[in-house]
């Protein structure tokens, strides 16, 4: 759970930057901030609101809004600290539930999507699946030697994700990569090692064989991944 999120600690962090929260039918809701206080204001409000609408999404903005204006105002809350606490504590119990509900229904679903495209994929021409579950497709077939998975390799590479948003791509840098074949994702190892030195295929890489259920950086959980890989050299 964020760190916003905790004990009490949601209360401080919003009573501190939104000084300036209106309720939405205020006459300055819909007033554009011109002075520097009113500029500043609106920019705290702004900012923190979106880091806040991001940790808690289903924050009910009115009550929210009270809150703020009771306390920068000094008067007594309509609830007492420990109701507070209490409250705090409550809704921090439902926003884990909701999450872990959120973070459940995406999983399921994306291991449903990986599993039905890779499905999909195998039956294309020219697709070949292997025991382990990686797909390759030969773009180009060269003539030199296999490495074997304790060999180093220099490839030029590109990754993608199933929406065709390429998350690495040593192409686009305009520099080829060399790393040892054993220290690197399931499906590349094995993958690899098919490829004589001088071929281009096509990776299709179901999620067991790559990040599995943690994902790594801008790839999510689950998720198949596909690479465009050309074997350069075995580097002695």
């Amino acid at each position: 759970m964020n760190r916003h999120l905790r004990h009490g600690s949601l209360i401080i962090a919003i009573s501190a930057s939104l000084a300036a929260c209106m309720p939405p039918n205020d006459s300055a809701s819909a007033k554009k901030p011109e002075s520097v206080d009113e500029r500043g204001a609106y920019s705290i409000g702004f900012l923190t609101g979106k880091s806040i609408a991001m940790q808690a999404p289903s924050l009910n903005v009115d009550q929210f809004a009270a809150g703020v204006r009771d306390a920068f105002a000094k008067k007594e809350g309509k609830i007492t600290q420990e109701e507070m606490k209490a409250a705090l504590t409550a809704y921090e119990e439902q926003e884990r539930a909701q999450a872990m509900l959120k973070m459940e229904k995406a999983s399921t679903e994306a291991q449903e999507k990986g599993v039905a495209f890779m499905i999909e994929n195998g039956k294309k021409a020219g697709v070949t699946t292997t025991a382990s579950g990686l797909q390759y497709e030969v773009l180009k077939q060269g003539s030199g030697a296999k490495p074997a998975a304790t060999d180093t390799v220099k490839v030029h590479y590109e990754g993608k994700l199933l929406d065709g948003s390429v998350f690495d791509s040593s192409i686009q840098r305009g520099e080829p990569v060399s790393f040892p074949l054993n220290r690197v994702i399931a499906g590349w190892t094995e993958g690899v090692q098919l490829m004589p030195v001088g071929s281009k295929f096509k990776f299709t890489i179901p999620a067991a064989l790559a990040y599995g259920d943690q994902g790594a950086g801008p790839i999510p959980p689950h998720s198949v991944l596909q690479f465009d890989v050309e074997l350069l050299e075995i580097v002695k």
